[in-house]
């Protein structure tokens, strides 16, 4: 067998990086290689078209085993298992109670409580634990900033009286003023004294957690990636760094540090970045000089992004949601939360939910990802990724710390402000389409309606109940698809639809392919369109166009016949509907002289283009 094996290979003689590029350079004939096939990632790195074993060399990704110190290669050695968590809003504790019971036989061991503040007693923890055994699944909660401690205690004494082993109980609770600070501008800078408090009463359970870097809340303001690790690893150092100033060990603090990251689309970077996160937390801890090795092991959540969900075609969510789910399970976390699809126009349902749960326990039951520790572990494009997401973000956190640290970065603004600013250009990059969102301002659904439905607004962690102070920058939360579904739902509440007919005229292949593409452009403003196979004149389309009541008649030509055609057509339209020009042809200044004003093609900034239809339609 090892005889025939090798002959096997050698009928296979290896090539060379350089014949490849050799090849690659024939095949491009003259296009430039960088501008053709490398990418620049919004992290600012390239990445090469293709990667071979001797990019591996040299990389220090590849020498520890998981388990082992810096865990790039995760904190489990036996198994990749994880949580398969699921939130609960706690309104009554009672309803609580029987829908956690509920969820945990139905393939859930992770629960999240949302909690407010003015209902925290004996009483109420009481009835919202009762029948769930705390020592067989993972219990993190969540209130008010200022009564974690109140709730910490009220969980110790529970868990107490309940007869637990308290070191066996595994959970969380959800302390992160600086996370606070920037969600909801709040001033919670002294926040020393209460998070040592909290750590104090936290000792009975060491294996909870209640120091919390809540990294998702840049990913949901549309931070890029290497912000979102850069950011997390400062947020982190300052709370490792503050807590031992005032007095504590670094293992008990970096034992009480949980990092709760979101998971955006970008599936093989998301994979990097939950590698690289562990290996850069694990060797900023041991510059503390810690006891024992297991202090460097980050504790990572993972929670799918809610920048990237839609209000229509929101089914397209559970692809998204999918693939996040995936890249976060291939790169090891310790928990999972999957964003029920609806999220982000109503409050989840049992169906939605249901989906929600089943997404991650088809990844353990059936493409047993919890079976296989680190799968990604050599690969030539991951490790390389790796790495460089690993820079990227490094050179962030050492700037960050120049500055002051994080504490300081917040309280300026800074951070808010560079998290703001990709927000908003990645809001560009969705309006003119160099940022898919498929149903959104690609391929939407020509039929669907909105039905009632609305953007859900937040509220605060409180309930509404106390007056929120805003002595701080706050971050932009606003959805990838939002003003695009505002102007849908303008159109949607106008008197009228408009009518978007294509007039389609001369070359099959180009009226055709305009014709698509002018469908797909203005159906993402919630228009009607209607498309044809072909007028054998102007004017038999034009009078088509009329005949179905068309707001908007679009002229669907080859370039080289716009110069025959579009004067003709604009004049039989006669100012009885918008006319429009589907591309950018080389006649296109003389189009314009003519009176010719609208024209639609791929340079154009799709949103802005609507929007100024939108104002002459809607009137």
């Amino acid at each position: 067998m090892a005889n025939s094996k090798e002959k096997l290979f050698s009928d296979f003689p290896g090539v060379s990086t350089e014949a490849w590029m050799e090849q690659i350079t024939a095949d491009l004939k003259g296009a430039d290689f960088e501008k053709k096939l490398v990418w620049k990632t919004n992290e600012g790195f390239k990445v090469k078209p293709f990667y071979r074993k001797e990019d591996l060399e040299n990389l220090k990704t590849t020498e520890a085993l998981p388990g082992e110190f810096p865990y790039l290669r995760g904190t489990k050695k036996d198994d990749n298992a994880w949580f398969v968590r699921q939130d609960i809003k706690v309104e009554c504790a009672k309803e609580a109670n029987a829908k956690a019971l509920d969820i945990l036989n139905k393939g859930v061991d992770s629960l999240g409580f949302n909690l407010k503040k003015k209902d925290l007693s004996v009483e109420f923890i009481e009835t919202l634990l009762e029948g769930i055994c705390a020592d067989c699944v993972e219990l993190n909660f969540s209130t008010c900033q200022g009564a974690t401690v109140t709730l910490a205690g009220l969980l110790v004494d529970y868990f107490t009286k309940k007869g637990y082993d308290l070191a066996t109980l595994r959970g969380s609770l959800n302390y992160d003023p600086m996370g606070k600070m920037m969600a909801k501008g709040k001033d919670m800078t002294g926040y020393v004294a209460t998070a040592k408090e909290l750590i104090e009463v936290l000792k009975a359970l060491p294996k909870y957690r209640c120091i919390s870097v809540n990294a998702i809340e840049l990913n949901n303001a549309g931070s890029y990636i290497s912000q979102e690790l850069g950011y997390a690893l400062a947020w982190g150092n300052e709370y490792l760094n503050a807590l031992v100033e005032a007095g504590l060990s670094v293992d008990e603090v970096a034992k009480n540090i949980k990092f709760n990251f979101g998971i955006s689309s970008n599936y093989f970077l998301e994979i990097a970045k939950f590698r690289a996160a562990r290996m850069l937390w694990a060797n900023i801890v041991k510059e503390y000089a810690p006891k024992c090795d297991c202090a460097c092991k980050m504790k990572v959540h993972a929670e799918t992004s809610t920048f990237n969900l839609t209000l229509f075609d929101a089914h397209v969510n559970m692809l998204r949601t999918q693939t996040e789910a995936m890249s976060a399970a291939l790169a090891g976390v310790d928990s999972i939360t999957v964003s029920p699809f609806d999220k982000a126009y109503q409050t989840a349902d049992d169906f939605s939910e249901r989906i929600a749960r089943n997404q991650q326990l088809l990844l353990k039951e059936e493409c047993h990802f919890d079976k296989v520790v680190d799968p990604a572990a050599g690969s030539y494009y991951i490790e390389n990724l790796t790495t460089s997401i690993a820079q990227q973000a490094w050179n962030l956190f050492l700037q960050v710390e120049e500055e002051g640290g994080m504490l300081e970065a917040i309280k300026a603004g800074k951070v808010q402000e560079a998290v703001n600013a990709s927000n908003k250009a990645r809001h560009d990059a969705v309006s003119k389409r160099r940022e898919i969102l498929l149903g959104t301002n690609q391929y939407p659904n020509f039929t669907e309606l909105s039905e009632g439905k609305s953007p859900v607004t937040c509220q605060c962690c409180c309930g509404g109940q106390e007056e929120c102070e805003k002595p701080y920058a706050t971050l932009d939360k606003s959805r990838a698809a939002s003003e695009f579904e505002a102007l849908r739902l303008e159109t949607e509440a106008s008197a009228k639809r408009p009518k978007a007919f294509m007039l389609t005229i001369g070359n099959l292949a180009m009226r055709q392919a305009r014709a698509q593409f002018s469908c797909n452009f203005l159906a993402c403003a919630g228009y009607e369109v209607i498309d044809n196979l072909g007028f054998p004149t102007v004017e038999e389309g034009v009078e088509a166009a009329m005949k179905a009541g068309a707001d908007i008649v679009v002229l669907c030509s080859s370039d080289d016949e716009y110069a025959e055609y579009a004067v003709p057509a604009y004049q039989a339209v006669a100012g009885r509907a918008m006319f429009i020009v589907a591309g950018a042809p080389t006649c296109m200044e003389e189009l314009k002289a003519a009176g010719i004003e609208n024209f639609i093609h791929v340079r154009c900034n799709v949103l802005e283009t609507l929007k100024e239809y939108n104002a002459k339609l809607l009137k």
